[in-house]
């Protein structure tokens, strides 16, 4: 467990910016191998909580450069016809979802890549059995850090705790504390390469 990333700044804002830019920092860092062993360990971790929920509908997202591999977990998801749902930025901060066809993906906002598919509402996500989202990282209340978009806190505060809500971090990235803000919404538990746990 990691106790932080030896950050010193005392304004929350301020923190959160340093902190993350220390997460990002190592997650680029990170060597081929290590990356394989966490695709690895997350497939495996993830496709458990799945059979574990008994989902058959879950929304997750496609990994940016340095974030946590999804995508061997997302095809077997498909391979067990679980409906997925893939996230799409809209403009005001808010999301809609995919449910995609397998056609590959485009750019969409801030660089993300977005699936080709199906294009859903930003209510659609009111009826998934699972929620997989990312972070920078979580603490072990389950209070997470985003990228300072907001845009899954929004999420989280429409949907009120209908689905359990998991956060896909590497291992380093669950620390003892993150500092939080009042529209920070806390988690149901998180899933590493190495571990599964529930807050």
């Amino acid at each position: 467990m990691h106790t932080g990333y030896n950050v010193h700044v005392t304004d929350t804002a301020e923190l959160k910016q340093a902190l993350r830019a220390r997460i990002r920092a190592a997650r680029i860092a990170m060597g081929e191998d290590q990356r394989a062993e966490a695709r690895t360990g997350l497939t495996t971790r993830l496709s458990e909580l799945v059979l574990a929920q008994g989902a058959r509908s879950l929304s997750c997202f496609l990994p940016m450069a340095s974030e946590p591999d999804t995508r061997p977990f997302l095809e077997w998801a498909q391979q067990q016809s679980i409906d997925i749902l893939l996230p799409s930025s809209q403009p005001g901060g808010n999301l809609s979802w995919i449910r995609p066809s397998g056609a590959g993906t485009v750019r969409g906002a801030h660089g993300v890549d977005e699936p080709v598919g199906e294009t859903l509402g930003p209510d659609a996500i009111e009826n998934v059995d699972l929620m997989l989202i990312p972070a920078a990282a979580i603490d072990v209340r389950g209070n997470r850090l985003g990228w300072g978009r907001g845009y899954f806190d929004r999420t989280l505060t429409l949907i009120g705790g209908r689905a359990p809500v998991f956060a896909v971090i590497h291992d380093q990235e669950l620390l003892e504390s993150v500092p939080t803000e009042a529209h920070d919404v806390a988690i149901t538990g998180v899933v590493t390469p190495l571990r599964t746990l529930t807050f």
